[in-house]
C-alpha cells in the first residue's frame, strides 16, 4: 500500500499556510511556533532548521523530541474525520497539529488550546 502525499509533503509547504490562516484571523507566526513546539518538543532552533530543510511530516514527527502527551487529549472532527477514530498514528499526529492550528484561527486562548 502507498503512503499518503501528505507524508511525504515537507512541513515547510503546509507551515506558510498554517501561519497564513493564523495570521488572516488575527493570530501571530509566533504563536503557530508555539503550538508546533509544545506538540514536540522542538527547540526554536532545531524548528528553523527542519524547515530549512524541507523536511517531510513522516519524518518530522518519527524525529520529534518527544510528543506531548497532554496531545490525546485533543478531540473532534478535522476534515470531516473525528481524531479519536484516526487508526493511523502518523496521520492521528498530523491531525492533532491541523486541529490546534483550526483552535488558534477560531480565536481560543493559548492556554486552551496548549490544553493547560
Amino acid at each position: 500500500m502507498t503512503k499518503h502525499r501528505i507524508y511525504t509533503t515537507s512541513v515547510a509547504s503546509v507551515y506558510v499556510h498554517y501561519v497564513a490562516k493564523a495570521e488572516k484571523k488575527g493570530r501571530t507566526k509566533a504563536e503557530v511556533d508555539q503550538i508546533i513546539l509544545w506538540l514536540t518538543d522542538y527547540s526554536p532552533e532545531a524548528f528553523e532548521a527542519l524547515l530549512a530543510d524541507k523536511t517531510d511530516f513522516e519524518t518530522f514527527f518519527a524525529q520529534a523530541p518527544a510528543l506531548n502527551p497532554a496531545r490525546e487529549t485533543i478531540t473532534g472532527v478535522i476534515c470531516g474525520v473525528r481524531i479519536e477514530n484516526i487508526e493511523d498514528p502518523l496521520m492521528r499526529e498530523i491531525r492533532y497539529l491541523d486541529k490546534l492550528i483550526d483552535e488558534l484561527a477560531r480565536g481560543r486562548p493559548m492556554e486552551t488550546i496548549l490544553r493547560g
